[in-house]
């Protein structure tokens, strides 16, 4: 039986701002991206978040980002290799922190928004985030972009010694390269629940997407992953585990 884990990037409110539909998402997914508070979230939020991750038996990952509260992390930072390793350091070793004090252990790590895309592209940023990871503990597994685009990223995680586990985005778009549709661009979120349920069957079971001109991109895929601030991120959830299962696809979280 085909087993894969559903991850979704959560724990993303900030002090009297709510962000996405956590305690209603985390019944379906197998594992939990954290903001470490630099691009969202805060020590409050933080620690929420991983207690309803120990209580449901979901996997735990850091999601640092960059230091970008105004633009939630999605705009890019002209930050140097040493920065983005000092940056990464605290936000994953803060939230190890939290995961210590409520019984639990940090899992892995996935760079977020504008970290994520550029470390798929530039080998300095890469590194300097396979660096920051293993420096605080080498055995959490390192998330990057499936396909071709994500091999920069694999190989460098492999490289620094870290478990490198593959992710693809059944709520996105993906350009023929293989990377995903800017954000800017209309019909970049896919958020039509059928249609996002229907992706991460062929990404989970024939190893592959359509992107939007039409083409089929091969895709080695461990992990589907749905943002928690899409409006209808619960639904995407729910069927797309609903339809997995369906399907003989099992559910598990992330494992080294």
């Amino acid at each position: 039986m085909k087993t894969i884990d559903l991850n979704c990037d959560m724990g993303e409110s900030f002090g009297a701002y709510k962000l996405g539909m956590d305690d209603e998402v985390i019944q379906y997914i197998t594992s939990a991206n954290i903001a470490c508070g630099w691009h969202a979230g805060d020590p409050l939020v933080m620690d929420t978040t991983v207690k309803m991750a120990v209580e449901r038996g979901v996997g735990v990952g850091a999601h640092p980002g960059y230091p970008d509260l105004l633009g939630f992390g999605r705009r890019n930072m002209d930050c140097t290799p040493n920065e983005i390793r000092k940056y990464l350091v605290c936000q994953i070793g803060a939230l190890e922190a939290v995961c210590k004090v409520n019984g639990t252990v940090l899992r892995h790590v996935k760079p977020h928004g504008a970290l994520y895309l550029t470390a798929v592209e530039n080998e300095d940023v890469a590194r300097a985030i396979a660096e920051a990871i293993v420096s605080v503990d080498s055995g959490l597994m390192f998330v990057a972009l499936a396909g071709a685009k994500g091999k920069l990223m694999t190989r460098i995680g492999q490289d620094v010694g870290l478990k490198v586990v593959y992710e693809a985005f059944p709520d996105r778009a993906y350009t023929p390269e293989g990377t995903l549709v800017s954000r800017r661009l209309p019909g970049a979120v896919i958020k039509d629940p059928q249609a996002v349920s229907e992706r991460a069957l062929r990404m989970a079971k024939e190893g592959n997407v359509v992107a939007v001109d039409g083409s089929s991109i091969p895709l080695k895929v461990q992990t589907l992953c749905v943002h928690g601030d899409t409006p209808t991120a619960v639904d995407l959830v729910k069927n797309i585990r609903e339809t997995l299962e369906a399907e003989g696809v099992s559910l598990a979280p992330m494992s080294a």
